[in-house]
């Protein structure tokens, strides 16, 4: 029998991942982040220490830039609380990576519906704005939207964060 699973969407400094860390922290005592990003740069360092920061010692961090099926079936039990952030970056790392990020969304899916524990996962709502003019930003945008299909179908609950404010888009039963 899965647990509760949220997913979280909303756009860039929206608030999405302050409302997942407090889902996350009031579900359970020792929540585990399973992060993907990488950082590639000093800007994106400063992100990740930024993250870090806003997180206290009840937590454990979990590295996962790509195997992040994975990464959850490995945290996987009864009374667990999962916080990933963020399926956006997940899927920026496969595409880059040159992976089958249907196959690959398809197994997050059957983690998903396996996780017995809390799982809440975060992505960013990358469909509202202009058509990308070149064919990576493309791929980029549909493989995230197609992403976001599939994880809100697999979802017990899904909310949208737009200025800090959630707006709950399938209740959870």
């Amino acid at each position: 029998m899965s647990g509760p699973s949220l997913f979280v969407l909303g756009g860039a400094r929206s608030g999405k991942s302050r409302y997942a860390q407090a889902r996350a922290e009031a579900a359970g005592a020792n929540p585990v982040f399973v992060a993907t990003a990488e950082a590639f740069d000093d800007e994106m360092r400063e992100r990740i220490a930024r993250h870090r920061a806003d997180r206290d010692m009840r937590w454990t961090t979990v590295e996962a830039p790509r195997e992040l099926p994975a990464a959850i079936d490995a945290v996987n039990g009864e009374g667990a609380v999962v916080l990933v952030d963020c399926l956006t970056l997940w899927v920026s790392n496969l595409l880059l990576a040159d992976a089958n990020i249907a196959r690959a969304g398809q197994q997050l899916c059957d983690a998903i519906g396996r996780f017995e524990g809390t799982l809440i996962l975060v992505a960013n709502e990358v469909g509202l704005g202009i058509v990308p003019d070149n064919a990576l930003a493309r791929a980029f945008r549909d493989a995230a939207g197609q992403l976001n299909q599939s994880v809100a179908a697999t979802a017990a609950e899904v909310v949208l964060v737009t200025a800090g404010l959630p707006l709950t888009l399938k209740p959870r039963h």
